[in-house]
């Protein structure tokens, strides 16, 4: 291990200077690193992986500081380390960095540019913000063996991935499934549960409408819905109301409305009560759809169907139903069997037989809608709704809820021995165990396909009869490869996209599927993958489970911990780590969110360069990690006239 004074990117303050040039001088890391290679007893440390598509932040910093002071303080104590640093690669996070600085906009500018070179653009980006973190790195004193740094783009760590794949797909627990996902327009491809809960709301206002939908055969009689998502109505099929709540039929004008009684509030203007019924006198009446005239809805017969889950605390207790634009609704629909209309394609973009929209954006459309509704005399009123949103975690787009087809993990059989997993786990603050268990009690199966480019290649190979082959590692891929194996550059989009295998069922040439992997299974493998589970399993067993990892709780209960435990739990039934130290959110000095947008957010440098890394490194080993840091230049000049 060389250790890189950080000399050639950072004008470092005289006495940082004067300490890092006397680590360098004296060999000071490399003493550290390789203090205690006799002894006996261990400490298995693992770290999470930091994703390398930018410069570190100081909330970066924090957790970074209490894997270095968990560390010393072990090595202190004479136990053998490891000390692998790791990155994180793949994924949305370097490809939206990268298509940014290409200026790209969509999926068809990488397929033009050519994938091959944006999968080794993305690449380079990675090696390169690798290289900036890790002097960051050794600004902030973080003792590591930075030469020997796990990668999760490397090959190891993919094939590794396609083992625990093979492993769910022997025991049924992978399957191809049709279902309406959140989808992001830009980046063209649909997003996961834990993508989503974690990182993809937010504060957002949108144009939302009281909608007219005449009762058939009933004289000025209508059914009063609400949604948020206008665009949803050239798709709708049924109205779900909640059976056993109090509806009323009242008179506005020479029109009469039905709503549940809790929801009154929702009319304006003065208004008569005629009649109290229940949501089951409601249940099988017929309507006419707001698009009927659309040739997408053209011979749908709509009507009114029980939902227990309808509630009249917000719009008026009559939801509109378009399985083919909401999961729930698609759900519904199974069990109803209500038809699907599928109005978008990959782009957000209407698809053929919606008339005048086809070929419109989703995000455009709005304002035409609401005036289409009230040129046939079907709006009620309009009105700006302030509500959390769903939105890309990397591209900030609005999302859409699209029908598609991508991959599963079965959760359900992995549901219960994983929560006996995560038991195993000694939880620090002691609340972890119980967040993650809800976590787990209440997940839906993992989708683990992506449409997209820089990502670990997943191992499915059809055949023309369509058997499918899952390929569980480099050895069998080698094994049972036809064509493209000399020109594989690495087991990622295009190469791979171009080796063929022999079906073991029919002996016909197999093809893989062009989907990507979601990012979790990258870092949630690394219990296996950076200390050999198939290469050396002898080591394996040396170094596993983890004594130790920490990383910020409050999104890792649905990403890293949670792939960590359905991983271990699929290929070991036990737990990957034995304790979890989870720390809080980092806010600026008055108690907000950093955001780049509202200036208040502290790159590791600046903070570095006006407060120094032993400031930095004080404040955060005495805040309690359980609370969020207030962090910014007043706490740390405190700390700076207390050393």
């Amino acid at each position: 291990m060389t250790f890189d004074p950080v000399s050639k990117d950072f004008d470092l303050p005289q006495l940082e200077r004067e300490v890092i040039d006397f680590w360098s001088s004296h060999d000071v890391v490399e003493k550290y690193l390789s203090k205690n290679d006799e002894a006996g007893e261990q400490f298995r440390f693992l770290d999470g992986p930091i994703t390398a598509n930018g410069p570190m932040g100081v909330h970066h910093a924090w957790g970074r500081t209490y894997k270095d002071l968990w560390q010393r303080y072990n090595t202190m104590l004479g136990k053998r380390q490891r000390y692998q640093n790791g990155f994180d690669c793949q994924g949305l996070w370097v490809e939206v960095t990268v298509e940014r600085q290409l200026g790209f906009n969509s999926k068809r500018d990488i397929e033009q540019y050519g994938i091959a070179n944006f999968v080794r653009r993305c690449k380079q980006d990675v090696y390169r913000y690798a290289g900036l973190i890790t002097k960051q790195s050794q600004r902030l004193g973080h003792f590591m063996d930075w030469d020997n740094s796990y990668f999760t783009l490397s090959d190891e760590n993919n094939y590794t991935i396609w083992h625990f794949l093979k492993t769910c797909y022997e025991r049924g627990l992978i399957y191809r499934g049709t279902d309406v996902m959140p989808w992001c327009t830009r980046c063209g491809t649909g997003l996961s549960e834990h993508e989503i809960a974690t990182d993809g709301y937010q504060e957002l206002t949108h144009r939302s409408v009281y909608v007219r939908f005449p009762l058939k055969d009933r004289e000025e009689e209508y059914l009063l819905v609400w949604t948020t998502t206008p665009w949803t109505l050239t798709s709708n099929v049924a109205v779900a109301v909640n059976p056993d709540i109090s509806y009323s039929k009242v008179e506005q004008g020479a029109k009469y409305y039905y709503l549940a009684s809790g929801a009154l509030g929702a009319l304006r203007g003065d208004y008569r009560i005629v009649e109290h019924l229940t949501g089951a006198d409601l249940v099988g009446c017929r309507y006419d759809g707001p698009f009927d005239d659309l040739p997408a809805e053209a011979g749908i017969d709509h009507q009114v169907i029980p939902w227990n889950e309808v509630s009249e605390e917000e719009g008026t207790g009559l939801v509109h139903i378009a399985p083919g634009c909401g999961k729930e609704d698609f759900a519904l629909g199974k069990d109803f069997d209500l038809p699907v209309v599928a109005p978008l394609d990959q782009d957000g973009v209407y698809a053929e037989g919606f008339g005048w929209l086809t070929g419109r954006n989703v995000q455009d459309v709005t304002g035409d809608i609401i005036a289409d509704l009230e040129s046939k005399g079907l709006l009620y009123r309009a009105h700006d709704y302030a509500h959390r949103y769903p939105t890309c975690w990397r591209c900030q787009t609005e999302l859409v809820f699209r029908l598609v087809e991508e991959w599963f993990i079965a959760m359900d059989p992995l549901r219960e021995p994983m929560m006996d997993v995560a038991r195993q786990v000694r939880w620090i603050p002691a609340f972890g165990l119980e967040r993650e268990l809800d976590w787990l009690r209440n997940m839906d199966d993992w989708m683990i396909s992506k449409k997209r480019y820089w990502g670990l290649a997943l191992p499915f190979w059809f055949c023309p009869n369509d058997h499918m082959t899952v390929i569980g590692g480099k050895e069998e891929l080698f094994e049972r490869g036809l064509t493209g194996l000399d020109e594989l550059e690495s087991p990622h989009r295009p190469w791979i996209d171009e080796v063929t295998i022999a079906c073991p069922e029919c002996g016909e040439q197999a093809t893989r599927i062009p989907d990507v992997g979601n990012v979790w299974l990258d870092a949630g493998i690394v219990p296996f993958s950076t200390i050999g589970y198939d290469t050396d399993r002898d080591y394996w067993r040396e170094w596993f489970p983890a004594d130790f990892i920490t990383e910020s709780f409050p999104g890792q209960f649905r990403n890293w911990f949670y792939s960590m435990l359905a991983m271990s739990t699929v290929l070991e039934d036990s737990a990957p780590f034995r304790t979890a130290l989870g720390y809080a959110l980092m806010r600026d000095q008055h108690g907000r969110e950093m955001h780049k947008s509202w200036g208040n957010l502290i790159p590791f440098d600046e903070a570095a360069e006006r407060a120094g890394a032993d400031s930095m490194r004080w404040l955060f080993a005495l805040h309690n990690p359980e609370h969020n840091l207030n962090f910014g230049w007043e706490p740390l000049e405190e700390v700076r006239r207390r050393l």
